[in-house]
């Protein structure tokens, strides 16, 4: 691609990154140059952004349906996934599963509610009083 042809279209992270791609100058020669965007990408963040949104309020509807505990819910915000969770709280991914149930999650040490609460970085009382 040209450097004069570098599309310039302001994206979803326009207003706080830009993206250094290779371009051919006049000569004929590789250089960097910084692009704001294109359209075909910024569909595609917001398409997976979409995507990320609707998980999210599924868990929260879980959460306040009494199907799932507040621990899938702030997992699902983090956007992490049980092997992501388990490496910040030490916690086997068969204990995760197990947690994610309301009633399990009721019985919950202090201690281990520090752990989820330290890993979602929020408080423990935000994580036990949280309802959807």
């Amino acid at each position: 691609m040209k450097k004069e042809d570098l599309p310039q279209e302001p994206g979803a992270l326009s207003r706080l990154t830009r993206e250094l791609c290779y371009v051919k100058n006049e000569e004929g020669k590789y250089e960097t140059a910084l692009s704001q965007g294109w359209d075909v990408k910024k569909e595609a963040l917001d398409s997976a952004w979409d995507n990320v949104n609707d998980r999210v309020e599924e868990a929260r509807r879980a959460v306040a349906n009494g199907e799932k505990s507040p621990v899938y819910y702030f997992m699902e915000l983090r956007l992490m996934d049980l092997t992501v969770l388990s490496g910040y709280t030490g916690f086997f991914t068969f204990f995760i599963k197990r947690h994610l149930k309301p009633s399990v999650f009721k019985g919950l040490s202090d201690r281990k509610l520090e752990k989820y609460a330290g890993a979602f970085d929020i408080s423990v009382d935000e994580l036990k009083n949280f309802k959807g």
